[in-house]
């Protein structure tokens, strides 16, 4: 049987027992794998890897953002997540994916997820076992009501608290309050100070205006911020000269901010390092750096630095070296 298969504006049939679909129209990426169940049977199982824009957005909280006696119904999308290439974990002799499985010693067997509950270690070996319905039974109001608590000046709020942002959108009947919002707190230059309870957790939150809209950055509480009883300000002392050179290095390096030209060089090499693999090539290791040597003469570094870099600013791009040595060797089959 052959199978179609039709993504956006791209039709493909697959020929061999894996491959991937891109479609630039729709700004999607569809990764297939074929597993082999039976000598005679195969099942195609997909995994949406990547979707951008609206296409399948899928809100992770919804309720009411309340402002004084003001209530807007909103929805929050989560704003940004880490990507890369994952593996998945194979036995080597026959290349078959391997499977987890929960074992419960005093039955000495295999147990199954719907006999699975959750529980809390009060003593060793001793727990207490707490249901969903529970958990929801006690959810604080913040679970569908997110009450903005005060406002400070955004310069006042120290980057290390930010843990993960979102997008904030309003539902139609929220539209005008949410624009109103918005635009008092660029002109003012605060930021909103919130609760909201999701994923089983209370966080305090930021909204800040951002493009016309508002971001949400959930809060590390100043517990959860760490101390290192070593950082601080080193006890040496600086000369005027050597200040003075620092400074025009970062000005040879001063540019525009702009995020784009910003890219994972090792995520990279291992999409090299497999197209390589899959087209029967040899990986070959790329340049290491030398050792560091400790700076003896911090001027003259400085100086040196500065010469090298004046004139110029080098942007943050994979070096050549780099890029070629994983994938040096990657011949096509078909040109063999």
């Amino acid at each position: 049987m052959v199978t179609t298969i039709t993504w956006g504006d791209v039709t493909t049939t697959p020929a061999g027992r894996a491959f991937s679909l891109d479609s630039s129209a729709s700004g999607c990426c569809i990764k297939l794998a074929v597993v082999k169940l039976n000598s005679r049977r195969w099942r195609w199982l997909w995994r949406l890897s990547r979707v951008r824009g609206e296409l399948m957005a899928a809100s992770v909280w919804s309720g009411y953002l309340t402002f004084g006696l003001i209530s807007m119904p909103v929805r929050l999308f989560s704003g940004a997540r880490s990507s890369g290439i994952s593996f998945n974990m194979l036995h080597r002799p026959d290349l078959q994916r391997v499977k987890q499985q929960y074992y419960c010693p005093a039955d000495n067997r295999v147990v199954e997820r719907s006999e699975i509950v959750k529980g809390y270690e009060f003593r060793k070996d001793e727990y207490v076992v707490i249901e969903p319905e529970e958990i929801k039974k006690i959810e604080p109001r913040t679970a569908k009501t997110m009450e903005i608590l005060e406002f400070v000046k955004e310069s006042d709020v120290d980057p290390v608290y930010f843990e993960s942002s979102y997008y904030m959108v309003p539902e139609e009947a929220g539209r005008r309050p949410y624009a109103l919002l918005t635009k008092a707190l660029e002109e003012s230059e605060y930021v909103a100070i919130a609760k909201l309870t999701m994923h089983n957790r209370e966080y305090t939150v930021f909204l800040r205006p951002h493009s016309g809209g508002m971001m949400l950055h959930t809060m590390y509480y100043a517990e959860e911020v760490r101390q290192v009883e070593e950082f601080g300000a080193p006890d040496v002392e600086l000369k005027d000269a050597e200040v003075k050179v620092a400074h025009q290095l970062i000005e040879a390096l001063a540019t525009d901010w702009d995020p784009e030209k910003y890219h994972d060089s090792f995520q990279d090499n291992l999409k090299k390092l497999i197209q390589t693999k899959l087209e029967g090539g040899k990986v070959i290791e790329i340049d290491k750096p030398k050792k560091m040597a400790p700076v003896v003469d911090l001027m003259a570094a400085l100086k040196q630095s500065l010469a090298e870099m004046e004139g110029k600013k080098k942007p943050a791009a994979t070096t050549k070296s780099e890029g070629e040595a994983v994938a040096a060797g990657g011949k096509s089959r078909r040109g063999r």
